[in-house]
């Protein structure tokens, strides 16, 4: 019954939050409120906020309560997540378009990159990933072959190369750079974007216990897009 409960209130939110019936920066019912509305404990309640919170659909401000958050996409800088996680987090629909897999000679920067000599094979994929159809984000993957020697055996239009990628070979570090800069007309044309609109692009390294996996380019339209998280000091 909890369970059934707990799914209700987010749905409940979600649903006023599509129909446009709580526009951003809208104060949602507290836990008390909807504990009540919904003949649950307010522990259920909360559980239900903390997990749109985390999903990045609402936000919280100490002492004043919940609110919609910013329509813009919202993706924690503080952790590496699947995008279609995030996505359908908010209750959204995810969708891929697989623009290029292939095997490619490694020119120097991405030889370094992944610790292999230039002019080796590595394996390519170009894909647009899409947040109720709207291109939310172009991701450029070049990945080692000698650690996944199956990359392009696999079908990224029903698994992101992230998921397959922290299956194969547990992700143990990362860094990345990220940067605000003006696309090239093919990134914006891929991304449906209006010319001189900024992006916000992430340059990810990814490492398992063998060594480096991956090296990625992440694109996203400035206006769909936002980085955030919470930190705690003690």
């Amino acid at each position: 019954m909890t369970t059934a409960k707990f799914a209700e209130i987010k749905e409940y939110i979600r649903r006023h939050i599509e129909a446009g019936d709580w526009e951003e920066n809208t104060r949602v019912p507290s836990e008390n409120q909807l504990a009540e509305q919904f003949g649950c404990s307010r522990m259920t309640a909360r559980r239900a906020l903390t997990e749109l919170v985390e999903a990045g659909v609402l936000e919280r401000s100490q002492g004043l309560g919940t609110f919609v958050a910013s329509l813009k996409s919202q993706s924690s800088m503080l952790s590496i997540r699947n995008i279609a996680d995030e996505i359908k987090g908010r209750g959204h629909g995810h969708s891929v378009q697989v623009l290029e897999l292939a095997a490619i000679n490694a020119i120097a920067p991405i030889a370094i990159a992944l610790g292999l000599e230039e002019g080796s094979d590595v394996f390519y994929s170009l894909l647009v990933h899409c947040e109720q159809g709207m291109p939310l984000q172009l991701e450029e993957r070049f990945v080692n072959p000698e650690l996944i020697p199956h990359y392009l055996k696999q079908d990224f239009s029903s698994q992101t190369p992230h998921e397959y990628l922290s299956q194969v070979a547990p992700l143990t570090e990362a860094r990345h750079t990220i940067e605000a800069i003006i696309p090239k007309e093919q990134v914006r044309l891929r991304l449906n974007m209006p010319e001189g609109e900024p992006c916000l692009q992430i340059i990810r390294r990814t490492w398992s216990r063998q060594g480096v996996v991956s090296f990625a380019r992440l694109v996203h339209p400035g206006s769909r897009f936002r980085l955030g998280g919470h930190l705690t000091f003690k």
